[in-house]
């Protein structure tokens, strides 16, 4: 039973994670207006709570619930799901370190302000974020066929 439950909670992070991106997505765009700036202020928050959830159930199962820890680490496919998350988490700084800039102009019930052209790299960034985001699924159900075990 704590199998499923911990195998349920990973899904529910995994798709809040991925709404939260898509989210954020949709609410970028120029011209930016104060609503939608706090907005993808908090949601950019929330998508970062996500990812450590995602995280942290992700290595509970792993480690406890899952097939085992040394099953995982001798998987190839493992270690590229975790690259490949890896990569996403460090894509999303841009993201967030723009959305940090906007605090103070926010705090003062201003719009902030942002160039087209870093508009545009936010933009790209996160639809880099959501090709990878949904890349994992793929190498997941390859792995649970027993794909990328290691020889020993």
């Amino acid at each position: 039973m704590a199998y499923a439950i911990a195998a349920y909670l990973h899904f529910v992070a995994i798709f809040l994670l991925f709404a939260l991106l898509v989210l954020e997505h949709q609410l970028f765009r120029l011209p930016l207006n104060f609503k939608r700036a706090r907005s993808l202020f908090r949601v950019d928050l929330a998508f970062g709570v996500a990812a450590g959830f995602v995280l942290v159930t992700g290595a509970a199962r792993a480690m406890r619930y899952g097939k085992g820890l040394d099953y995982y680490l001798n998987n190839s496919l493992f270690h590229a799901k975790v690259g490949l998350f890896v990569v996403v988490a460090l894509l999303s700084i841009y993201p967030t370190v723009t959305f940090l800039r906007w605090r103070p102009a926010l705090k003062a019930g201003q719009v902030p302000t942002i160039s087209p052209t870093q508009a545009r790299l936010v933009k790209l960034v996160i639809r880099i974020e959501l090709l990878a985001l949904l890349t994992l699924p793929l190498l997941a159900a390859l792995m649970a066929r027993g794909l990328g075990v290691m020889p020993q």
